[in-house]
């Protein structure tokens, strides 16, 4: 078997889930839809939270996010393929998607760069951000717009930046200095409003 072949079966295999478990359909279309929203809403919290380490976390998720999804239009530039619902028949299509590049997917790109910055930063769950970065993955093949192959190069993508932004990010002094100005700023805004 041929990695395209392998590439597509796998995708079948995932794909024809829904087929024979329509039950769960819904549940795979709002993780393969919405959660990316969630996902934001997570980086607010933490950002909104008034501590330190976790606005160099979100500030670090972001910049790993920048890196692989630019990285990933790259690649996209060199190879690209549609998705498989514009290629085959009978694929068990849940979302609606415009035809065009799904190598690698962004939405993978996303997830993996955001949870696994986050996993780097709280080492105690890590395992449940990596569990959520893969399964909110997956999705995409299940809903029918990405092969695994999409999938593995936009996690391996999303991982490979936020490694190397944990490594260099936080030892950055202007970017702590920021912070730290930036908190200054929101405390002065914070107090004035409690005292009016």
């Amino acid at each position: 078997m041929t990695n395209s072949e392998a590439n597509i079966t796998l995708f079948r295999a995932v794909n024809d889930i829904g087929k024979e478990y329509p039950d769960i359909n819904p549940l795979f279309i709002f993780f393969a839809e919405y959660t990316v929203y969630c996902l934001i809403l997570v980086l607010l919290f933490y950002w909104l939270t008034r501590n330190t380490r976790n606005k160099l976390m979100v500030v670090s998720a972001v910049i790993a996010f920048f890196i692989a999804e630019v990285t990933g239009k790259l690649i996209g530039m060199i190879y690209s393929h549609h998705q498989p619902f514009a290629v085959w028949s009978d694929v068990n299509k849940l979302i609606e998607k415009e035809v065009g590049n799904s190598f690698p997917s962004d939405h993978t790109i996303v997830f993996f760069s955001v949870c696994i910055t986050i996993a780097l930063f709280r080492k105690r769950f890590w395992y449940l951000w990596t569990a959520l970065a893969l399964l909110l993955s997956i999705s995409r093949i299940y809903v029918g717009v990405h092969y695994p192959v999409d999938i593995l190069v936009g996690a391996l993508l999303g991982i490979g930046a936020a490694l190397l932004v944990h490594k260099i990010i936080p030892k950055q002094k202007w970017i702590r200095q920021s912070i730290a100005l930036y908190e200054k700023g929101e405390s002065y805004l914070f107090n004035r409003n409690k005292s009016i």
